[in-house]
């Protein structure tokens, strides 16, 4: 499952077939996003038979009435936490916890408080106003760390950080 996938810029990663993706639902709350993700999968070689299915959903609030808990073996998310705000991302991370088996991974790349206090502060003094004026909507300054370990559900197992601590890599479990 993949959530968020605007365009599809991910789909090029994965490597599809046996000891790979073998299904794909990707999800995102636009049919226009929809749309060029599913004209992105026409354009790639990938094997008929591996079923990959378009869902439009608010991911805050419709993953697990959709299908079901425990259901995935995977979950990924890039940058699309910060568009849903803060308490969007903490509803996301929810129901991503709901939808993930217990054996199965959630993985996420996000953008997040840099560790650098300076710049740091500085994101806590622009974010709301980068935000409402060109940055479509995403809160770039969210501790999405502390937004797992405060979760149901979700244990975090690994978590990298990139460019001074404005991306991190995070891989939970439940």
């Amino acid at each position: 499952l993949e959530i968020g996938v605007g365009t599809g810029l991910n789909l090029a990663s994965y490597r599809f077939g046996e000891g790979g993706v073998t299904s794909l639902i990707l999800v995102d709350i636009s049919d226009g996003m929809l749309s060029q993700a599913e004209a992105r999968i026409q354009q790639m070689n990938i094997d008929k038979a591996i079923p990959i299915q378009f869902v439009k959903a608010d991911a805050t609030s419709e993953l697990v009435k959709i299908f079901g808990e425990n259901k995935f073996d995977s979950v990924v998310d890039t940058f699309s936490l910060c568009v849903m705000g803060n308490d969007g991302a903490k509803k996301c991370i929810e129901e991503m916890a709901g939808v993930i088996k217990p054996s199965g991974k959630i993985l996420l790349v996000e953008n997040t408080r840099s560790s650098n206090p300076l710049l740091g502060s500085y994101q806590d003094l622009t974010a709301s106003s980068a935000a409402d004026l060109g940055g479509k909507g995403c809160v770039y300054n969210q501790n999405v760390g502390e937004m797992i370990n405060k979760s149901r559900g979700m244990r975090l197992e690994k978590e990298e950080s990139f460019a001074a601590g404005l991306f991190r890599s995070f891989v939970c479990t439940k």
